[in-house]
């Protein structure tokens, strides 16, 4: 509602503006002053129209452009200035001057453009903020959005801070929800829903971040440049992201390991009731599973499928990619020794 406040109020002043001009113009004309506001009311639609059309320019790209532009005008200056020494004429003097300038300043934009996520000395990179206090940014991974669980992770307030989604993220979401394959298709929408569920929660402060970098294909190489860009933090249950991120020096909140770390602690010796649903990998051996979905190893219970048995934890092997326990049956439930006749 600002906005459209902004833009009536500018094309207003602009026409007024217009009719002014136009009456000084024009001697005072009242055609004329008709005309200059007409001319104003026509000039404050172009430029809302080109303001318009700039709505996804990123202020870090501009900032950076303008730097370029800076930049590359002050370099010409100073060539052009050492031209001044050399005998030519007026005419050619002008005509290189006015080449130079057009030539550093284009290359100054172009170079400023493709680099800047490299330098950090331009004012609208510099962050004026308290030495024991950090902004603390979360950035979200397509396949945490999808999972769903962050959701509710964020109302237990166990992650804190502003959280980030990249434009690129939110295409390929489109792209999953837009797919052919109907499973894919449904993940691709409930990871918009979740969004959205996100982003009406009033206590969370979540932004679009419009940055994209185009000399980078995969989507996870994206996120890890723009965190290590931002100093932002990455939120995944993708494990080849997270060891990408980590090796490069990116922080990473892996929801698996959070699940992980709030199951219960198993240790051996522990006796547990379960019921073997399928026969293991290896020979004579059983699997069950946990509420919470942990994989139980069960040896000699091959025989046991679909009963319900006490077993004695044995181990536990526990990685980011999940949990997994083994146990053997407890002596009540093994098979006693052949006894022949």
């Amino acid at each position: 509602m600002t906005v459209i406040f902004l833009r009536t109020f500018f094309t207003i002043l602009s026409s007024v503006v217009g009719y002014y001009i136009g009456m000084l113009l024009g001697g005072f004309s009242s055609a004329s002053g008709f005309t200059g506001a007409g001319l104003g009311f026509l000039g404050a639609g172009a430029i809302i129209i080109l303001e318009f059309v700039m709505r996804r320019f990123s202020i870090r790209n501009l900032s950076a452009a303008v730097f370029g532009l800076v930049f590359g005008f002050f370099m010409a200056w100073i060539i052009t200035g050492v031209l001044k020494i050399i005998p030519m004429s007026i005419e050619l003097f002008s005509s290189l001057q006015i080449i130079l300038i057009l030539v550093f300043c284009y290359l100054g934009m172009i170079i400023a453009m493709r680099g800047k996520d490299e330098f950090n000395l331009i004012i609208p990179y510099v962050k004026f903020v308290r030495q024991d206090k950090k902004d603390d940014i979360v950035l979200l991974d397509t396949s945490v959005i999808i999972d769903g669980r962050i959701a509710d992770i964020f109302l237990t307030r166990f992650v804190e801070g502003r959280i980030v989604i990249p434009r690129f993220i939110l295409r390929e979401l489109q792209q999953i929800a837009d797919s052919q394959d109907a499973l894919r298709r449904n993940r691709g929408r409930r990871g918009l829903d979740i969004l959205n569920k996100i982003q009406k929660n009033p206590a969370l402060d979540v932004r679009i971040q419009e940055d994209d970098f185009a000399d980078i294909k995969e989507v996870d190489a994206k996120l890890v440049k723009l965190a290590k860009v931002l100093g932002a933090r990455v939120l995944t249950n993708d494990f080849n992201l997270n060891k990408i991120a980590e090796l490069q020096g990116v922080t990473v909140l892996n929801v698996n390991d959070l699940a992980n770390a709030l199951r219960a602690v198993v240790l051996p010796g522990e006796t547990m009731d379960v019921r073997i649903a399928k026969e293991g990998k290896e020979y004579n051996q059983g699997i069950a599973y946990l509420d919470d979905g942990t994989m139980i190893v069960v040896d000699s219970s091959k025989h046991m499928i679909g009963q319900a048995v006490k077993v004695v934890v044995t181990s536990a092997l526990q990685t980011s990619a999940g949990r997994m326990i083994f146990a053997r049956l407890e002596e009540s439930h093994r098979p006693g020794p052949w006894k022949g006749k």
